[in-house]
C-alpha cells in the first residue's frame, strides 16, 4: 500500500510533525521519525539498535544534517526544533513524502530533484540511506550535497548532554568509519560514497522534541556530529550513507534494497499463498474472489474508493515489524513501538492476528513453543525486561490467554501433532497451578473460581502503576479472568477428547462446570442487567468496563443468548467509540476523557476513560455472535472499520496506535503502532467481513 502526502502536509509543519513512519528490522531495532524528518521524540532516529535482540535499543544514529549546494547557495533538505527556532527548514523544500514500501522523501529545488530512500536490513542493525538525483535541465556546474552526521549512543529512554566521557574520536576503515564513544555500547559503522570530508566536530544543544513536552517529560538533547560527507554530484547522483552494528566488507546498497522489496512482496505473496490453501481445505475462513484479489501486490493495487482493501494490505504489511527473534532460535512478538518490548500477555493476544489469519503456521508455533521454554510454576512470563534476562511473572491473564492462543492455533494450523508432543504437557501444568496456587496468591477457590491479587500488585491487563500506587487493583475474582478460565478448561476438555484422554476431560469439564455455576451465582448484576467488573469478599464492583465483553468474545462463553446481548448492549451504550472502547463508562465519577499531561496524570487515565484499539477485536466477536444471522451484523461489523480507514493516515502511518482519548474527538495517544491494535483489528476484519463467520 502506498500512503502519500503532498505540499499541503510537507509544507505545513504543524500538521507534518502529527504524522510519523517507522522502519523495523525483525530483531526489535527501528528507525522512525516523521513526514519531514523532525525528531520530536526522545524515540526517533535513523538507527535504534537492538543491542541484546529484542530488547537493549539504543539510539546510536539520531539523524542527518542535509544540505543541496547549487553554485555556492545551500538549500536545506533537514528540520530541527529548538526552543527558540526551527532551523534548518527543509520541509520547506520537500515537495512529497510516501510510504512505497519504505519512507520516501522527495525534494525540489530550482529543477533538481532528490529523492531519499530510508530502510533497514531485516535481521541486522542496519539503516541504509539512499539519495538519487535527478536534474530536469542541464546538469549545474557545481552541484553538491552536504551531510552533516549526528549521533547519540544512549539507550532509547535516556537523553544524551554534552560531557566528557563522551569519546569524540573515531577510526577509519577500508569503506567507511567507526565510532565508539562508550565502551559498554556497540561500535557504530558508517559507510558512504562521499568524496570528502570535513572533520570539524561539534555539539548541537538543545534540540527540542515537542512530543516529550506533552508527556511532561524533559524534552532537550544535544547530538555529537563528528564530522560532515561532501557528495559530488556532477560525478554520480546515487549518493548513500549506512548506519550500522555490523562490519561490513563490501557493500551493495541496491541489492540491500532490492532483497527488501522483494521480502516484502514475499509477505503479501504468502499470505495469498496461504488463504488459496486454506479455502480449498475449508478452513473457514471465506474470501471474496473480487476483494482478494484487490489485496495481491503488484498491478492489482486498491484505489482510493476501496478502503477496506486499503486498511487491509496496511496492517498485513505493516504487521511484519512486531515479530522478533529473540536469541537465536526463539520468536516473540513486541507489544508496541516506540518503547514496548515483548510482552506475554500481549503476545498471545496478537498471535492469531499477527500469525494465524495471514497464514504465518511456522512463526506462530515457534512463538508458542518459545514461551513454553520459560513457562514457571504455571505461569508465563509477563515481560522481558530491558535490562537483565530475568522475566516477570506479574499476570494472571498471560497463561490463559496462552491456552486460548494454543487453541486458536489448532483451528487455523490443524497441527495436533505439536500440541500433542510440545504443548499440552504445558498446559495442563498452567492448569494445575492454578488450580493449587502460584504466585500472587493465584488460586482456584472453593467456588472454581479463580482469585487474584496480592498487596502493590497489578496482575490484570489493566496495571497502572504510579509508584506505590496501583490505579486499578481489581483484587479478587475478576470477570475477564473467570471467563478466560473456563474457556481454558473447555479447551483443555476438548484436548484431552482429541487424544483419548476421557477421564482427564471429563475432570476439567466438570471444572467447567463448577465455575460456570459459581460465575452466574455471584457475577450478574440483576439491577443494572449487567456483570460485575470483580468481587472481593463483599465488594461487588459495579463500575462498567470493557472487561465483560470477553464472557461472549471468547469460543467457550458461559453465558445465555439473552445475557450475551445484555452485555453487548451495556458495553455498546456505556463503553464504544470509534475506535475502539473505553475502560470505563463516561458516567463513572472516577471517569478521566483525556490522556495527557506528565506521568502520574497519563497512568491516572490510562485505565479510567482512556479507549483501547485492540478491544474492538472482542466487542466484533461478541456482537457476531450474540447477533448471529441477523441480516443487519455483517452491516454493523463492517461499519465498525470505517474510521481506521482514515486512522492508518493520521498518526503512526499505516498502522494504529496504542490508545486514544475517551473523549471526542478521541485523539491517538500512546505508541504510535501497537501489536494488538493491529492484530485484533486485521483478525476481526479477515474473520468476518472477508469471511464472515457466525460460528
Amino acid at each position: 500500500m502506498t500512503i502519500v502526502f503532498n505540499e499541503d502536509i510537507c509544507r505545513d509543519i504543524s500538521k507534518a510533525v502529527e504524522k510519523e513512519w517507522l522502519e523495523t528490522n525483525g530483531i526489535g531495532g527501528y528507525a522512525s521519525s516523521t513526514v519531514i524528518g523532525v525528531n520530536t521524540r526522545r524515540y526517533h532516529g535513523l538507527l535504534m539498535a537492538a543491542a541484546r535482540p529484542p530488547l537493549g535499543r539504543t539510539l546510536l544514529l539520531s539523524k542527518l544534517d542535509e544540505f543541496l549546494c547549487l553554485e555556492g547557495k545551500e538549500f536545506p533538505l533537514s528540520t530541527n526544533i529548538y526552543h527558540d527556532a526551527i532551523y534548518p527548514s527543509g520541509y520547506k523544500n520537500l515537495s512529497q513524502f510516501s510510504l512505497k514500501p519504505f519512507p520516501i522523501f522527495n525534494y525540489s529545488i530550482n529543477g533538481i530533484n532528490i529523492k531519499k530512500t530510508v530502510f533497514m536490513v531485516y535481521g541486522e542493525n542496519t539503516a541504509v540511506i539512499l539519495y538519487q538525483v535527478d536534474c530536469r535541465g542541464k546538469l549545474p556546474s557545481t552541484l553538491t550535497m552536504k551531510v552533516r552526521v549526528m549521533v547519540a549512543f544512549r539507550d532509547y529512554h535516556w537523553l544524551t548532554h554534552e560531557n566528557p566521557s563522551f569519546k569524540t574520536d573515531y577510526k577509519f576503515l577500508a569503506n567507511g568509519i567507526c565510532l565508539q564513544p562508550y565502551d559498554a555500547l556497540p561500535p557504530l559503522y558508517l559507510y558512504f560514497n562521499a568524496q570528502s570530508m570535513d572533520k570539524a566536530s561539534f555539539w548541537y544543544k538543545n534540540m527540542e522534541y515537542p512530543k516529550e513536552i506533552e508527556r511532561g517529560m524533559e524534552a532537550h538533547e544535544d547530538h555529537f556530529s563528528p564530522f560532515a560527507l561532501h557528495f559530488d554530484l556532477n560525478k554520480g547522483k546515487d549518493c548513500y550513507v549506512v548506519a550500522s552494528t555490523k562490519e561490513y566488507d563490501t557493500l551493495d546498497v541496491f541489492e540491500l534494497l532490492n532483497k527488501e522489496i522483494d521480502r516484502r512482496k514475499d509477505i503479501l505473496l504468502n499470505y495469498r499463498r496461504s488463504q488459496t490453501e486454506n479455502r480449498d481445505q475449508g478452513s473457514g475462513i471465506r474470501v471474496q474472489k473480487k476483494e482478494y484479489e484487490q489485496m495481491a501486490p503488484g498491478t492489482r493495487q486498491p484505489t482510493p474508493f476501496n478502503e477496506p482493501a486499503r486498511l487491509a494490505e496496511s496492517l498485513l504489511a505493516v504487521s511484519d515489524s512486531f515479530i522478533v527473534k529473540r536469541g537465536s532460535n526463539k520468536r516473540s512478538i513486541i507489544a508496541g513501538y516506540h518503547w514496548f518490548g515483548d510482552w506475554g500477555r500481549d503476545t498471545m493476544i496478537s498471535l492469531p492476528g499477527l500469525t494465524l489469519v495471514q497464514g504465518r503456521f511456522e512463526d506462530a508455533r515457534e512463538i508458542l513453543l518459545s514461551y513454553a521454554q520459560f513457562v514457571d510454576k504455571g505461569m508465563i512470563p509477563n515481560r522481558f525486561p530491558d535490562y537483565g534476562e530475568t522475566p516477570e511473572y506479574n499476570t494472571v491473564d498471560a497463561s490463559l490467554w496462552y491456552i486460548h492462543a494454543v487453541y486458536q492455533y489448532l483451528r487455523f494450523a490443524k497441527d495436533f501433532k505439536t500440541i500433542r508432543k510440545d504443548l499440552y504437557g504445558v498446559l495442563t501444568e498452567i492448569i494445575g497451578y492454578y488450580k493449587k496456587g502460584t504466585r500472587y496468591n493465584i488460586h482456584m477457590d472453593s467456588d472454581g473460581l479463580i482469585h487474584a491479587g496480592a498487596e502493590g500488585v497489578q496482575l490484570t491487563w489493566m496495571d497502572a502503576r504510579v509508584g506505590d500506587w496501583v490505579v486499578t487493583p481489581r483484587r479478587g475474582k475478576t470477570v475477564e479472568i473467570n471467563a478466560l478460565w473456563y474457556n481454558a478448561l473447555k479447551i483443555m476438555a476438548f484436548f484431552a477428547r482429541e487424544m483419548n484422554l476421557y477421564e482427564e476431560s471429563n475432570d476439567f469439564n466438570s471444572l467447567a462446570q463448577k465455575a460456570s455455576k459459581s460465575f452466574h451465582d455471584v457475577f450478574w448484576f440483576d439491577e443494572g442487567q449487567y456483570l460485575y467488573d470483580y468481587i472481593d469478599g463483599e465488594t461487588r464492583d459495579r463500575a462498567i468496563r470493557p472487561n465483560q465483553i470477553f464472557t461472549v468474545s471468547l469460543p467457550y462463553s458461559m453465558l445465555s443468548i439473552e445475557r450475551q446481548r445484555k452485555v453487548v448492549e451495556t458495553v455498546k451504550e456505556h463503553l464504544l467509540t470509534p475506535f475502539g472502547l473505553r475502560s470505563l463508562s463516561p458516567k463513572d465519577k472516577g471517569y478521566i476523557g483525556h490522556y495527557q499531561g506528565n506521568v502520574y496524570e497519563r497512568d491516572s487515565a490510562y485505565h479510567q476513560g482512556t479507549v483501547w484499539a485492540w478491544l474492538m477485536g472482542p466487542y466484533i466477536s461478541a456482537y457476531s455472535r450474540a447477533y448471529a444471522g441477523s441480516e443487519d451484523t455483517l452491516k454493523y461489523i463492517k461499519g465498525l472499520f470505517e474510521p481506521f480507514y482514515t486512522h492508518i493516515f493520521e498518526a503512526g502511518l499505516g498502522t494504529i496506535s496504542e490508545i486514544f482519548d475517551g473523549d471526542h474527538p478521541h485523539t491517538p495517544r500512546g505508541c504510535i503502532s501497537q501489536a494488538w491494535s493491529v492484530a485484533e483489528i486485521l483478525r476481526t476484519y479477515l474473520e468476518y467481513v472477508y469471511g464472515f463467520e457466525n460460528d
